[in-house]
């Protein structure tokens, strides 16, 4: 179970009745000085209520980062660069935005961010590795085996709640927000332009829908849905899971240089997961445990994030059909000892509750009618998993965006992203309506900016100019080897597998 453990890292108030909340009082200035990391990048910190609904009960620190612009005199305003995960580190994507971003955004923005309450610099949830290791089967079995899921969730909430303080219980997305719009006063704006990936376009989503008079850009690069409830989220996940599997069986139709070319790819992968079953893949860094089917389809998903990651994910399966033993670094399976765990972020973003086995059950036989190939979807599995058992209500539970910003929000989606899927991407533009447009890169991977000169520049001139692109506007899909995908700001070490990131 030590690869749960890294998995679990990282993956009833309506909107209507809030009204956008200022700060509980004007920030005082961030202490900018040089990062530890890199000193040509400023860090400093800035200090928001625990809980925004009794800002008197105690304060948190956040860590925020800023890269100015290179071009003073152009400048526009900040452009708030959010993370994804849930986990991801806003700090690190500001450290790293001169080389991952355009020059020309870097010329007339200053790139700031934060590492949201909950994670890395800022006030982390932290749980014992050891009961983290602990964590039961995801494949559950029977009635037992769920009963065991709720009592496990229970000691590790218990235990990430004594470790981490008051803060634990307001890690959710929508205090955030709130602090997003702390950090826009502390740094003096009226309004700020916004780019988010992944799971970080949650964060700009409720920010658009609770302050949108201090939006005057913002792009959901692979974008979440925050609407669906557990059937629909578990379904669309394992859709998506089904495609990226698809799109790579063709790319081994018709590029030579996959060593399943010429082969069936779809029986050579069957026989190899139904070997899994049965105990026969061994890795050799734990003899003592056999590769699970799990595993290997886990490892599929993450290939599937990005093309370029296709021939290595075939080699594997060579090598796992062939012989039957894993070389250490084939499908990077190797595990991790960890001890934050961003989960509960999404546990009180997300109410995915699911009664018993009995229900349980039922959701994995229709995934497996979805997904004949893969099965399921891990992202599906896991989040739903390790949220079982959490109190109601949660402080972020899903509803249909209400969003009416003067400049409409930029939604940017490929058609394959095995992860925030596209139909998501389609759903979240329905609810934006007037205040949304929709981006479609006709290729794959997850994170669109990045990949190719048409999606990139169209993201550019939205954030530069407010020009957004046309109706229905398609990019079409670039080779792997012309992309530089925001992936690779994550260490491949440090991706958390089970989660958007």
């Amino acid at each position: 179970m030590r690869r749960l453990a890294a998995l679990l890292l990282g993956l009833i108030v309506p909107l209507s009745l809030l009204t956008p909340m200022a700060t509980a009082r004007t920030p005082a200035a961030i202490p900018w000085a040089p990062c530890p990391e890199d000193a040509t990048a400023e860090c400093g910190t800035l200090a928001v209520p625990v809980d925004w609904n009794n800002p008197g009960a105690g304060t948190l620190t956040l860590t925020v980062a800023r890269r100015k612009a290179t071009d003073p005199a152009s400048r526009i305003g900040v452009l708030v660069l959010g993370a994804g995960g849930p986990g991801g580190s806003g700090v690190n994507l500001v450290l790293g935005s001169h080389r991952r971003f355009s020059p020309e955004l870097a010329r007339r923005f200053d790139m700031v961010g934060f590492d949201v309450r909950g994670t890395n610099r800022s006030n982390p949830v932290v749980c014992s590795t050891e009961l983290m290791t602990q964590a039961p089967d995801p494949i559950m079995k029977s009635q037992a085996d769920f009963d065991k899921w709720l009592a496990y969730n229970a000691r590790l909430r218990a235990d990430c709640r004594a470790r981490t303080g008051p803060v634990f219980d307001h890690v959710d997305s929508l205090s955030t927000a709130r602090d997003l719009d702390a950090f826009r006063a502390a740094l003096g704006e009226r309004q700020v332009s916004y780019w988010g990936g992944s799971y970080g376009s949650l964060l700009g989503q409720l920010y658009a829908e609770t302050f949108p008079h201090r939006v005057r850009a913002a792009t959901l690069d692979s974008t979440m849905d925050h609407s669906l409830g557990t059937r629909a989220f578990m379904d669309t996940e394992t859709w998506g899971a089904q495609d990226g599997f698809n799109e790579f069986a063709a790319w081994c139709e018709r590029d030579s240089s996959c060593l399943q070319h010429g082969k069936d790819l779809r029986a050579i992968w069957k026989d190899l997961l139904e070997r899994a079953d049965r105990g026969e893949i061994v890795d050799p860094s734990r003899p003592e445990t056999p590769v699970s089917a799990l595993e290997i389809i886990n490892s599929a998903i993450g290939a599937f994030y990005d093309p370029r990651a296709w021939p290595e994910l075939s080699q594997g399966i060579d090598q796992l059909s062939s012989g039957g033993t894993l070389r250490q670094d084939a499908l990077s399976l190797a595990s991790q000892e960890v001890s934050p765990n961003p989960s509960q972020i999404f546990c009180l973003d997300f109410r995915l509750p699911i009664r018993d086995f009995r229900e349980w059950s039922s959701h994995l036989r229709r995934q497996a009618r979805i997904a004949p190939d893969m099965r399921y979807s891990t992202m599906g599995l896991y989040s739903t998993t390790v949220c079982l058992g959490t109190p109601d209500p949660i402080p972020n539970p899903q509803h249909e965006l209400k969003v009416r910003t003067r400049t409409p929000l930029l939604v940017a989606n490929a058609l394959h992203d095995p992860a925030t899927v596209y139909p998501w991407a389609l759903s979240t533009t329905r609810q934006l309506g007037r205040s949304g447009r929709l981006l479609t890169y006709e290729g794959w991977g997850h994170i669109v900016y990045g990949r190719g000169d048409c999606a990139t520049g169209a993201i550019d001139a939205y954030l530069l100019t407010l020009k957004l692109p046309a109706p229905g506007a398609r990019c079409p899909a670039v080779p792997p080897s012309e992309t530089r995908s925001l992936q690779d700001l994550v260490a491949p070490e440090a991706r958390v597998p089970g989660w958007f990131f």
